[in-house]
This record gives structure tokens, sequence and C-alpha cells, in this order.
């Protein structure tokens, strides 16, 4: 690798701390570390600057954004648009002759978050150290091989963020159909039917079964993460402890799960054929055993009279939560049996699409995060 050069970290970038504070009649894009999803290259949601009083650091379209705080450690993230962000976040800008995008699949790389992680900083909570990491060094390309890589990954991610807006606009067309026909047209002599004469509705265990090394996955709240589990944070429990929470509470395939504590009414719709974990504090709706209502229930779980529903029965004081006889206790609307047919053919065909491409983007995830630590090694060279 004679064209690649070693150099410390602070030849290639440093934080920009442009700090800034908002104004009250200004609206600016904020982006904490609770904005940037975990374990992923992805932005899920962005705040705004209304209620934030505090300095906070000014970045631009293209800067790199990353979580110092330990445990957000690969909240990696590149704006297409200007706003303020946390001061745990640092904004890193590319020195002259180093490609922007390249840095940002640097920083996004296992390499430099275990080497971040091997720093000791802060106080109340573990951070990454500047001090440690500026004089750390690394092999770095020339800027047309940093341009190469970076188009290869970048490729990767277009087609990942593509599928993603994809499946945003199917479950927004299913959730159009949904309100129309079952909100908006809904008929006053519809027969009002209990969720619980359709099919069961529990829970997951309340138990804190005892972490193991290898085992089987524990998803909680937590882990559901947009029409998606996060299993990468999940920790294993076992077998024993696996079978006996599974007793009462086990998830099949056309299962809805719904977080019942903390953040509360995050949807999960579980369409694999093979379920292999056990859940905790996770409301479980049984649709699998009356699939007719499988649709129906996730979209109306994910419409206004499901966010309705919950604001309205959401109780505790330290933490919020949602009941199971709150669950149990939901009416719907039995629409015609032709109408709710003919629903389900089309909604079912767009969960479907969903399902085909949630695949792809695994897919190409791993092949993504297979790809990237050879590639910024060297291991695999572009020309």
């Amino acid at each position: 690798m004679s064209e690649w050069q070693e150099l410390t970290l602070s030849q290639i970038t440093e934080p920009v701390k442009n700090t800034y504070l908002p104004k009250s009649d200004e609206q600016l894009a904020y982006i904490g570390l609770e904005h940037i999803e975990q374990q992923t290259l992805r932005l899920t949601r962005v705040g705004t600057s209304s209620d934030v009083t505090s300095n906070k650091f000014k970045f631009e379209a293209n800067d790199v954004l990353f979580g110092k705080l330990r445990p957000y450690f690969r909240k990696v993230y590149k704006p297409k648009f200007s706003g303020i962000c946390s001061t745990d976040i640092w904004v890193f800008r590319a020195k002259k002759g180093f490609a922007q995008n390249y840095l940002f699949y640097f920083l996004a790389s296992w390499d430099f978050v275990d080497t971040a992680n091997s720093g000791e900083g802060g106080t109340r909570m573990p951070r990454a150290d500047w001090n440690f990491l500026k004089t750390t060094s690394w092999l770095v390309p020339r800027e047309e091989e940093q341009k190469a890589i970076a188009s290869v990954l970048s490729s990767l991610d277009d087609k990942i963020d593509l599928l993603h807006r994809q499946n945003t606009t199917l479950e927004r067309m299913a959730e159009t159909l949904f309100r129309q026909w079952f909100v908006e047209e809904a008929q006053e002599d519809w027969e009002e039917v209990k969720i619980t004469k359709l099919f069961d509705v529990r829970d997951g265990t309340h138990d804190s079964p005892k972490q193991k090394t290898i085992g089987k996955p524990l998803i909680t709240s937590k882990h559901i993460i947009g029409n998606r589990l996060d299993f990468e944070s999940a920790y294993f429990i076992s077998d024993e402890d696996f079978d006996k929470i599974n007793q009462r509470s086990k998830v099949d395939k056309n299962d809805i799960l719904i977080s019942m504590i903390g953040t509360i009414g995050l949807i999960y719709l579980e369409q694999s054929d093979t379920v292999n974990y056990a859940i905790k504090n996770v409301g479980l709706f049984k649709t699998s055993q009356n699939t007719n209502w499988m649709a129906y229930t996730y979209f109306w779980l994910r419409s206004n009279l499901g966010k309705q529903f919950l604001d309205e029965h959401i109780s505790g004081s330290t933490q919020e939560y949602v009941s199971l006889g709150s669950f149990r206790s939901i009416l719907f609307k039995k629409p015609p049996i032709e109408k709710l047919e003919e629903f389900n053919k089309i909604a079912n065909g767009y969960l479907h699409k969903i399902k085909n491409n949630i695949a792809q983007i695994k897919t190409l995830e791993k092949l993504r995060d297979n790809l990237l630590p050879k590639l910024m090694s060297g291991e695999i060279r572009l020309d």
C-alpha cells in the first residue's frame, strides 16, 4: 500500500465548534443523540430548535455528525441541510486533500468506533476523548481512492434509502385507504366488537431473566425501531427462560407488537416465517389467530384512532405505560366482511412488498458492513 500514508486523525479532520444560541423566533433543524438511530447510518427523525435554549453547535449540509457519548458511538449522520445539534455531537469536516464522503464512512467504521471506545473521557458519562483521538494514527489512501471507496459504499446506502422511502410510501397509501374506508366512510350501523372476541391480547414477561452470553434474544420496547427489531442491542437469555416466557407470550408470524412502557406506541408487524425471540414489557396482539383482522388491527394502531386511544389510556407519573387491560378494552367498528376482505387484498399486497424490501435492506446492509472494513483497511483495493 505504497500509495497509502500514515496520518494522525488531527491531520484528517478536527471538530468544528461553531457555538450557537437559537433565537426565540427562529425555527432551525435540531439533531440530538436521540434523533439518530443506533447501529445504522440513517437519521430517523429531526427535531426543531423551538424548545432549545442552551448553546448548541451549528452544522452545515454535508458535515459529518458523530455522537461522542459512549452508548451512542457509531451514531453517524451526514445531513443534507443546515441546523444545530447537541454539544454531545462532534461536527466534522474533512481537511484539504480528503473526501468528505470518505470521512463519513471512516468515522462509521468499527475500527474508529473501537478506538474511540478505548479512550477515557468525561466524568458523569464516558465519552470519546478528542485529546486522545487526535493523536491516533491511520492509514489513508489517496483522495482519488477515497472517492472511489465512498462511491461504492454510498451506492449501497442510496439503494437502502430508496427501499426505506418506498416502504414509507406503501405504509402511507395503506393508512390513507384505512382512514377513508373505516373512519371517514364508517357507517353508524356497523357493530362494535371487542378486540378480545377476535384474537388474544397478551404482553411479554414482567420478569428480568438473567443475561447470557449465548441464547435467544429478549426484545423490549426499546428494540422496536420503525418496521424492524434491533437484535444487535438486545441481550440473550437461556433456552429455559425463553421457553418459560413463550408459554404465555409466544410471538408467531402475523402477530403485532406494540411498546407499552416508556416510549409508548412503537408498532411492529412480525412477517418472518421463523420467530426466535422472546418479549418483555411489550404488548402482543395475536392476529395470527385471525389473520382477517391483521391488516385492520395494524393500521388501526397506526391511525389517529389508535394514537387517540393510547393518549387516553396512558398511566404512570415516573414512567408512563399503557396496561394490558386497556389494550384488551379496545373496540373496533366491524365493517362488512366484503369490505374487510377487499381492504386485506390491497393492504396485504403492500405489506408483502414492504417485507420483501426489508429483506433486501438487510442484505444490502450486511454487504455494506462487510465491505466497509475491508475497503478502509486496504484489504480490498479500488482503482
